[in-house]
């Protein structure tokens, strides 16, 4: 057994081993880390959750990826969730970290398919990690042979059943039989053009910027009005909790305040809560996606 092989079974039974945390010992512990950045806290919580985080890694196993690089990326995860988890909203983490796990997890993998990247985009992620299981349901359900025309009809199943053009199928089944296309080759289907013509430019286009601007613009000019309905110690509060950089404890803030933390915590949960109605009565249907963000 090789020196690595046997640090990943020891690290993987350490994890198994931790503890299992009811649902409010796990609120309080992310409400440390959330609010006084309580290292050890957040140690536990982490802790606790390995075991989640190697065992979604494994199922990546088939991909040719290290299992510590998997569960390495899949800890970078556990950590992202960690830092962004709102323990006020009443959802267990392993629930929160999951999404964060499998992304971390699966970014990495494509990152490290091969020399020159499979891709990014949602539709690319979408046939790497399903186009073979896809492929299998629809040659099942067909039965025949995939040659020839019958090949071509199987791909046009696999893009429509995914949602993705027939041309990216036809390279990304390239990629997962084992090798890379030149961008300068020829394209099989549509003679005279090469690869490379197909790439899209990775840039914003200039209405994808506009429409982006716009939308940012609206949403602060939203959040202000919104920040204009509350007293000023609740503007405080929010601007303070919500839209620094470095956002300030409920410790800090009930210091400065004269206040307890329980308290300060309570007016910033009223204070979201008239942000939200203020901001769903005035601008209606476009701003209930934003108020569920905040």
């Amino acid at each position: 057994m090789t020196g690595g092989a046997s640090t990943d079974q020891n690290f993987t039974r350490r994890a198994m081993r931790a503890e299992l945390l009811d649902a409010e010992t796990e609120r309080q512990l992310a409400t440390a880390w959330r609010d006084e950045r309580c290292d050890k806290s957040l140690h536990r919580l982490i802790s606790a959750y390995m075991r989640l985080a190697v065992s979604m890694a494994s199922k990546f196993r088939r991909y040719g990826a290290p299992m510590s690089d998997l569960i390495q990326e899949a800890s970078v995860g556990l950590l992202k969730a960690a830092e962004k988890f709102d323990p006020d909203r009443g959802v267990r983490f392993s629930t929160y970290a999951s999404w964060w796990i499998k992304a971390s997890i699966q970014d990495y993998v494509m990152r490290d398919w091969s020399m020159v990247r499979t891709g990014s985009t949602s539709s690319q992620k979408s046939l790497f990690f399903n186009l073979r299981r896809v492929r299998s349901k629809i040659e099942r359900e067909n039965g025949e042979a995939t040659s020839g025309a019958a090949a071509h009809d199987l791909r046009v199943q696999i893009s429509e059943e995914i949602g993705v053009p027939v041309r990216d199928v036809e390279m990304m089944e390239g990629r997962l039989a084992g090798s890379d296309f030149s961008l300068n080759a020829t394209q099989a289907t549509d003679e005279g053009r090469e690869w490379i013509e197909t790439l899209e430019d990775d840039a914003p286009k200039g209405a994808e910027t506009v429409a982006r601007d716009t939308e940012l613009s609206a949403a602060r000019g939203m959040i202000g009005d919104a920040l204009g309905a509350l007293t000023d110690r609740e503007q405080l509060i929010i601007r303070r909790r919500k839209l620094e950089d470095e956002p300030s404890t409920l410790e800090t803030l009930g210091g400065e305040l004269g206040l307890s933390k329980e308290r300060v915590r309570q007016l910033e949960a009223q204070a979201m809560k008239k942000m939200k109605a203020r901001m769903v009565s005035t601008h209606g249907g476009r701003a209930e996606d934003l108020a569920r963000m905040i």
